[in-house]
């Protein structure tokens, strides 16, 4: 069996979902535009140019989750997936996606987004496993708080260690491993794998892909 990872925001997606659902948030009038767009978008940048202070950014986009009842989140990402997520999918995504379950592998979406925000959208794409970073809950109600490592840089080579570990399996496991992503910030587990993607990539991860000799694709 093979084993199929994939970025999620840029990569699959056509655009940022995390930075979507604070859009989204602010257009329903459940974030003051004032003070949360100017932040959105500069922890946006900073992710982008590989400076992005996780933590920082997940105390700022976590406490949305924290202020509002379960049932009301699950209600506004209903309308969210509609209005912001589909549009991001695309058909070339897509097909990627299908050839690998046509093959029998092991796919897994990877990704720094939260799994609150991200678990619907990889299963929107037929894939059911994903490794995101863990809001906090307690009785089912999000805390704003964090559980575990981040997978973010060196963070989703730790969390897909530890959820290969829970599957019984290790990445020598496998036949052969695929990581596709846009980011510069995945260099870590792109590294590890036999089979490393640049998919539409950032200016500092198409350089290193293309004087690597690695497959730099589009599928926008």
């Amino acid at each position: 069996m093979q084993l199929a990872l994939f970025d999620l925001d840029n990569t699959l997606l056509a655009g940022d979902s995390d930075f979507q659902w604070g859009q989204f948030l602010m257009e329903e009038g459940v974030l003051d535009r004032e003070k949360h767009e100017t932040q959105n978008i500069q922890f946006y940048e900073d992710y982008k140019n590989g400076v992005l202070d996780i933590y920082a950014f997940l105390q700022f986009q976590l406490k949305p989750l924290s202020e509002h009842p379960r049932t009301q989140l699950n209600e506004w990402h209903k309308r969210y997936m509609d209005r912001k997520v589909y549009p991001m999918m695309t058909d070339k995504a897509q097909a990627l996606v299908n050839k690998h379950k046509a093959n029998g592998d092991l796919m897994v979406v990877i990704t720094a987004t939260n799994s609150f925000v991200t678990t619907p959208i990889a299963h929107a794409y037929g894939i059911e496993h994903l490794i995101g970073t863990v809001p906090e809950e307690v009785d089912g109600e999000f805390t704003g708080g964090v559980v575990g490592t981040p997978s973010f840089q060196e963070g989703k080579v730790v969390r897909l260690k530890e959820w290969l570990a829970e599957q019984g399996k290790s990445l020598e496991d496998f036949e052969s491993t695929w990581f596709y992503s846009d980011s510069q910030n995945d260099l870590p587990l792109l590294k590890m794998v036999d089979h490393p993607v640049a998919v539409d990539p950032d200016p500092v991860l198409e350089d290193y892909a293309r004087e690597q000799g690695w497959p730099v694709i589009s599928l926008r």
